[in-house]
């Protein structure tokens, strides 16, 4: 199944894309859009849906999984954050996908095994469990693949208990 992982934001948005089949993942594209803080935040957010708009035909991912908001340096930023998280679940819907949000915490127990994890042992533990080489990727970037893992990792689970008749577990 391809995977869509998004870590959002109004000015750098991080996405991956992740193929999983049984307990394996493997990482297709990732990278980044990023719009000028100059530009107005309407600007903004309509050439992120537009950049997502071609992503999503590009590779047509089956799911897609996104960092939620939580309330950081103040709330005029959790405000932006969530309009850009807006335009990014409304692109997702029109294009027919599964959504799952997924806190920071819950990311970074999926992929860490520690939901207090910095950035840096979040982007290690990326590299490890995709196979990649490290370093040199920007924060917002490994966050979205560790996005797509956690649902990759989620998505087994849930699957299993379903198999098993734990259908409240969803």
């Amino acid at each position: 199944m391809l995977i869509l992982g998004i870590d959002p934001g109004s000015r750098h948005t991080g996405w991956a894309i992740v193929e999983t089949e049984g307990g394996s993942c493997e990482l297709l594209d990732a990278g980044r859009f990023s719009f000028p803080p100059s530009h107005p935040l309407s600007k903004r957010l309509g050439d992120l849906s537009h950049a997502l708009d071609e992503l999503l035909a590009r590779w047509t991912p089956k799911a897609a999984a996104i960092e939620s908001a939580f309330h950081g340096r103040s709330s005029k930023s959790l405000i932006v954050l969530a309009q850009a998280r807006g335009a990014i679940l409304a692109r997702c819907g029109s294009h027919g996908l599964e959504v799952q949000e997924y806190s920071p915490a819950e990311v970074k127990i999926a992929v860490a095994g520690n939901g207090r994890a910095d950035k840096a042992q979040v982007a290690r533990m990326v590299e490890l469990l995709l196979s990649l080489k490290p370093g040199g990727r920007p924060a917002d970037q490994t966050d979205a693949m560790a996005v797509a893992v956690c649902f990759a990792k989620r998505y087994r689970m849930d699957q299993l208990r379903v198999l098993h008749g734990d259908r409240k577990a969803l």
